[in-house]
């Protein structure tokens, strides 16, 4: 095998041309110097010596409270956490064997730290369960290493960020040290630190073995009463209508029998999106090539801990004494035509989408310039818009649940989501605050919008390495959904952010315009990057911790707001009708504020879930049939109310106050006509004092 540092030099003298366009709408996405082909690993070679399997490994039941489709890291953990919440007739069907596809293949890490509280808790809870709970359950060894984690930082932003990781690790007991560059080069002598400002060493964070893992996660699953089966894959969903019109999961069908149940998870990873279609659910993710190459023996290296240089985006996972060297390129490939048949097997590498990780490896260990590399690992992954899973209730049929869409995460969130989708299913809800992971977190409109879910996979997975600052707005998928004024905020200078699809009023830039224009895939795939590109300019100036420039911007604008008047355009806002005979009723169920006053009055409330929290908070308005306070009322019997819902949650309530008129039994419909109106709010001191259009100023909405 070539030495990294000699395949280093090759490409950079002769790197073929990145995909130029296919033509006027359709792109590639691939270096085309040779067609993407598969290829066998040994596992699968030596199944296929021994003749494969030719059925399933157990007779399928009639009936179960609940399917779990895919043997993954997150199937296999669902079922776990399942039958150890009581729920003991599930089960488990992988369509080959566990841990084909994609979970098989993964470098297995585990970072105790991440930017947001919830995802600390659902990694510790994955830690506990690999490195201790299975052991005393079953008496068997995960894979779990502990050999600590070490986060590079090469500018003082990015150790800023590590020392808030820091304290939030704190709050959670998690040890982490925040180390000079010399107390760096103590820890990991191999390593350069001549360009570092400091590292953040975790030394409890570590590696799990995928195999090992989900065996002894279905082997605990089965001693409970689960039933794990193999070989058999799924050919169809069926769904029924119930008497009050509402879709449902009634039964999953494989080429070897039909299981009746009320209830599937869907934790087929890259192949979600075609198990989705079988029961009309959309199931927004993209498949993407997703690669690391595996190094020959450095003396050395033995016992060192794993390496993330964020700023690199590159990878050092230890194997043995070796390294696997990953990461996350501008210019990823997509596998559009997903093959059923892709079980164990891998995609040749493409060096020259992979060659930046390899020159960011040389530069942090300088010792791999003079390694071989002994094995290349290049397999599908699953990527999402926000990089973040897709878990949930399907707003589209009642009982098909979400697991999936971890973007190459699903070992280390596994557990913790896991649990949670465990809970889910059983109690209605989860534990935790998951609404970052929810699928009801997208609007219907862009979860079968194939542009917004190529565009926006792409723009997270070349940014998952980035800084996460507070103020990041996304530069793809933009303008998909605008209110009539939009045109007039933009010529005045309207700095616009993304909520749901939506452009809503930021701040105003009083130099000029700055519109949102197509996304340009950050110059990847031969397409140009947009030059004098205002937006973008504005958005990099508040890439920071601190006050952005145009802080003293927004203080005028909201001293104007406090000491005179605004116009605050909150036309993204969800807007919804509740009426009928059992509006009422279902009005006092869902909001904690009785909203039954005089026609016309509106009533800020919160509205509640089956556990008595708070689900959002909105305001609700009376309206009477035949009412003439607007044009786009809805002709009704019995009772009727109009919300104004934040448009950030619109789809998560409407999917929430549904589910509660149907679990209930409302004679009552929820309409919707977000997209028919606006909404504008004069607010400030002098709001009821007649002013002309100049003396207005609009400004960010609450």
């Amino acid at each position: 095998m070539a030495f990294l540092g000699t395949v280093v030099r090759r490409l950079g003298t002769c790197r073929p041309a990145l995909s130029p366009l296919c033509g006027s709408t359709s792109r590639c996405y691939s270096t085309p110097s040779e067609p993407t082909t598969e290829k066998s690993v040994p596992y699968e070679k030596i199944l296929k010596q021994e003749g494969g399997l030719s059925g399933p490994t157990k007779p399928l039941p009639k009936s179960a409270d609940a399917v779990v489709i895919g043997g993954g890291s997150l199937g296999c953990q669902t079922v776990y956490h399942l039958a150890k919440m009581g729920m003991t007739n599930v089960v488990l069907l992988e369509r080959d064997r566990l841990t084909a596809g994609t979970t098989w293949h993964t470098a297995g890490l585990l970072w105790q730290l991440r930017p947001s509280d919830v995802e600390v808790e659902l990694l510790a809870h994955t830690r506990q369960v690999v490195s201790a709970d299975l052991e005393q359950e079953t008496g068997l060894h995960t894979g779990w290493i502990q050999n600590g984690g070490l986060f590079i930082a090469s500018n003082k932003q990015r150790l800023d960020e590590y020392k808030r990781l820091m304290s939030l690790g704190k709050v959670y007991g998690i040890e982490s040290h925040v180390l000079s560059p010399a107390e760096t080069k103590d820890l990991y002598p191999l390593m350069n630190v001549d360009d570092l400002y400091g590292t953040l060493y975790v030394p409890k964070d570590g590696t799990m073995d995928p195999a090992g893992t989900c065996t002894t996660l279905t082997r605990a699953a089965t001693a409970r009463g689960a039933t794990v089966i193999e070989n058999c894959p799924v050919t169809g969903i069926q769904v029924h209508t119930d008497d009050l019109g509402v879709k449902r999961v009634k039964a999953v069908e494989t080429e070897h029998g039909t299981i009746q149940t009320p209830c599937i998870v869907n934790c087929a990873g890259v192949w979600a999106v075609k198990l989705g279609e079988m029961a009309g659910v959309n199931v927004p993710l993209i498949a993407m090539h997703h690669a690391y190459v595996v190094t020959e023996r450095i003396e050395g290296i033995q016992n060192m801990p794993n390496v993330r240089d964020h700023d690199a985006s590159v990878y050092l996972r230890l194997q043995g004494d070796a390294l696997s060297v990953g990461g996350y390129e501008p210019n990823p490939i997509f596998w559009d035509e997903v093959s059923e048949k892709f079980a164990f097997s891998l995609f040749d590498l493409d060096w020259d989408v992979f060659m930046q990780h390899i020159e960011g490896a040389i530069n942090r260990v300088p010792a791999l310039e003079q390694t071989g590399i002994k094995s290349t690992v290049c397999g599908p992954e699953s990527f999402t818009a926000d990089h973040k899973p897709l878990m949930g209730e399907a707003p589209e049929v009642r009982g098909y649940f979400l697991g999936c869409g971890f973007n190459s995460a699903g070992m280390m969130l596994g557990g913790g989501c896991g649990k949670e989708l465990a809970h889910w299913i059983i109690h209605g809800r989860p534990e935790k605050d998951m609404y970052g992971y929810d699928i009801r977190r997208f609007h219907h409109s862009l979860t079968d919008n194939n542009r917004w879910i190529r565009e926006r996979s792409h723009e997270s997975y070349a940014k998952n390495y980035s800084v996460v600052f507070p103020f990041d707005e996304p530069l793809a998928s933009r303008n998909m959904r605008k209110d009539p004024i939009h045109k007039l905020l933009v010529d005045q200078g309207c700095v616009f952010q993304e909520r749901h699809g939506w452009e809503r009023p930021g701040w105003f830039n009083p130099e000029c315009p700055a519109p949102v224009v197509d996304y340009d895939y950050y110059g990847a795939y031969g397409l140009s990057r947009n030059e004098r590109y205002k937006y973008n300019e504005l958005l990099g100036k508040e890439y920071t911790f601190d006050f952005p420039p145009h802080h003293d911007v927004i203080k005028k604008e909201c001293l104007t707001c406090r000491n005179a008047v605004a116009a605050f355009d909150m036309s993204y806002f969800g807007k919804f009708y509740l009426v009928g005979p059992d509006a009422k009723k279902a009005a006092d169920w869902l909001f904690s504020a009785d909203v039954n006053k005089a026609v016309g009055s509106t009533v800020y409330t919160c509205m509640l879930n089956k556990r008595g929290g708070a689900e959002s908070d909105l305001t609700v308005s009376r309206i009477e049939p035949g009412s003439t306070h607007s044009p786009l009322a809805p002709k009704f019997e019995g009772d009727g109310y109009y919300l104004a819902i934040g448009g950030g949650v619109a789809q998560h309530n409407w999917s929430h106050i549904q589910t509660v008129l149907q679990d209930e039994g409302f004679r009552c419909q929820l309409l919707d006509h977000s997209e028919d109106m606006g909404m504008i709010s004069i607010q400030g001191p002098k709001s009821e004092s007649p002013l002309s259009p100049s003396q207005c100023i609009t400004v960010k909405p609450k």
